[in-house]
């Protein structure tokens, strides 16, 4: 269902004002004030659900407030490779068949399972168990990351505190050039705003470049904007919003997203502008996101592995990309290209459109639909003096496998073009001046 319209709204208010005003049953909310706000839904996987927050409820005697609005995905411990994973997941599955939540087992990374099956709307308050729980806000609903005590607690009452945040509003003029996704954008953010870019605050994105990204593009930069330090990455609904939700099963009218978005002279902590033309393909060092830079900088550096994977890196548009690469190509001699697509639909989908026989002769091994290496999972874990080139959202020492292992960042096309070239490389040169393959 969709979120109600507030009866009155403040004038000059941001988007994520207006959403926690919603929220908390208020007609206006103001930066810094501490709010009580109702939640939406709550989202919970195998890694810090129920195996966390289970014991928690049990102490204090309560069950779940509306188990209608609480969403559980397995996607961390998939495929129970592991004494530990397989114990986990039979935990985990237990749990939803008791406390009768929608589950969804192995069908891919939460953050694209949730949009994808039809759990998101505009204008929605919505708690997630994950760190990466901002990649919500695409879809225009103020969605963030707790830990398993507080979400007890959501799970407990239906309701959270909330300080309001400030608006940190980033705008990309122009429009990207072929070779430039929205993952470079990102890269290109944590190097010149550094981690803690977004002080714990709502990053709002606009401009003519995000207008024109794609909801799966779109997902990559709220999703990061958990690596800008912010609480929320909020994009305003718009018609690409609603067609997108409408093929998840999601109907909504224009009256229930028109709405939601930052109005003109509306208070905000900063506002920085930047041209999307200018912008190149970027790559982060080892071992920050904020360690960022044109792929140029770092051409030549020998790989051993090449990772498309991860909720940032391997949606179907990321294999596509890859595959514009990859077609006709190889693998060079020595590297290890593995492919973990994050959804099941996503991989079905390219399955169906050719794009995983084309990275499959190129020399792809694919993984599991889930979260795997990325997050430190799994039997594919890097190992000891690794060198890794990965579409995923983190590259901290140590994450992906063994502490001595070194980890770049890039965009799917980054990382096709160096698993081919078999060290870092420029995707524009593998394209021509029309988007095809050079």
């Amino acid at each position: 269902m969709a979120a109600t319209i507030p009866t009155t709204l403040a004038t000059s208010t941001t988007l994520a004002q207006k959403i926690l005003a919603r929220a908390a049953g208020r007609d206006h909310v103001t930066p810094g004030e501490i709010v009580t706000a109702t939640v939406d839904l709550a989202m919970i996987h195998d890694s810090g659900g129920p195996r966390r927050v289970e014991p928690i409820l049990r102490e204090l005697g309560v069950g779940l407030w509306d188990a209608d609005k609480v969403v559980l995905i397995s996607d961390h411990f998939v495929p129970g490779d592991t004494d530990e994973g397989a114990r986990i997941l039979d935990l985990t599955r237990q749990w939803a068949k008791e406390r009768k939540v929608a589950f969804h087992d192995g069908e891919g990374i939460c953050h694209v399972v949730l949009p994808e099956r039809g759990h998101l709307n505009p204008g929605m308050l919505v708690v997630g168990g994950d760190s990466h729980s901002p990649t919500g806000g695409a879809f225009g609903a103020y969605m963030f990351g707790v830990g398993a005590t507080e979400m007890a607690g959501v799970l407990a009452t239906g309701e959270i505190w909330l300080k309001v945040p400030e608006t940190i509003l980033i705008e990309w003029r122009g429009r990207l050039a072929d070779g430039v996704t929205a993952k470079d954008i990102m890269l290109a953010l944590c190097g010149r705003l550094g981690m803690d870019g977004g002080r714990y605050q709502a990053v709002e994105y606009t401009g003519e470049a995000i207008a024109a990204l794609s909801m799966q593009e779109r997902m990559t930069l709220s999703n990061m904007a958990a690596e800008l330090g912010g609480q929320a990455g909020l994009i305003a609904p718009d018609a690409t919003t609603a067609a997108y939700l409408e093929a998840a099963g999601v109907v909504l009218s224009p009256d229930d997203w028109t709405w939601l978005k930052t109005d003109p002279g509306a208070p905000l902590m900063a506002h920085h502008a930047f041209d999307a033309g200018a912008l190149e393909p970027q790559v982060a060092a080892p071992h920050s996101p904020a360690n960022s830079g044109p792929v140029t900088d770092a051409a030549d550096t020998a790989i051993d592995v090449a990772y498309v994977g991860a909720c940032t890196g391997a949606k179907y548009e990321d294999l596509k990309n890859a595959a514009r690469i990859l077609q006709g190509r190889k693998v060079a001699s020595g590297v290890d290209l593995m492919v973990a697509p994050a959804s099941l639909r996503d991989q079905e989908r390219a399955a169906r459109d050719g794009i995983l026989t084309v990275l499959e002769e190129a020399g792809a091994r694919f993984l599991p639909n889930a979260c795997g290496i990325c997050a430190g999972y799994g039997q594919h874990r890097l190992g000891e003096d690794v060198t890794c080139i990965s579409s995923t959202a983190r590259n901290f020492k140590g994450r992906m496998g063994a502490a001595s292992s070194k980890v770049w960042l890039g965009s799917p096309l980054t990382v096709a073009a160096s698993a081919v070239a078999g060290r870092i490389a420029d995707p524009r040169a593998f394209l021509d001046s029309d988007g095809r393959r050079a």
